[in-house]
């Protein structure tokens, strides 16, 4: 079973930045792809940013400039810059890869990103 601990969510005033962490433990032999969804209230989850085992990185068009997705082992990073009031959310980390047991999907329920204005 693979464990997602996400850290660093929080209020933040529209022009700042915070960076959101997400470690991923367990019985793992590989992690292929790392990323990043968020959930506004009455809107569907949508994609942030993906980081492939190759350091590949694709971004959403809304966050693209402002956010940097970046990995180091096991955990996966969100540099969030020029944070703006449509950017509160719930954001969540979402990991695939292989354990001893097959692939794995794991994903975790998130922390909240408040950007006041």
């Amino acid at each position: 079973q693979v464990q997602l601990v996400e850290s660093g969510g929080g209020l933040v005033q529209a022009g700042g930045s915070l960076t959101l962490s997400c470690a991923a433990s367990g019985n793992i032999l590989s992690i292929n792809d790392m990323g990043w969804y968020r959930q506004a209230p009455g809107k569907q989850r949508e994609l942030v940013a993906t980081i492939t085992s190759g350091r590949s990185t694709n971004y959403a068009d809304s966050v693209k400039g402002r956010f940097t997705i970046s990995r180091d082992k096991d955990t996966v990073y969100l540099q969030m810059n020029s944070l703006k009031p449509e950017d509160t959310a719930v954001y969540s980390c979402d990991v695939r890869g292989t354990s001893p047991r097959g692939t794995f999907h794991s994903w975790n329920q998130g922390t909240q990103v408040t950007v006041s204005s």
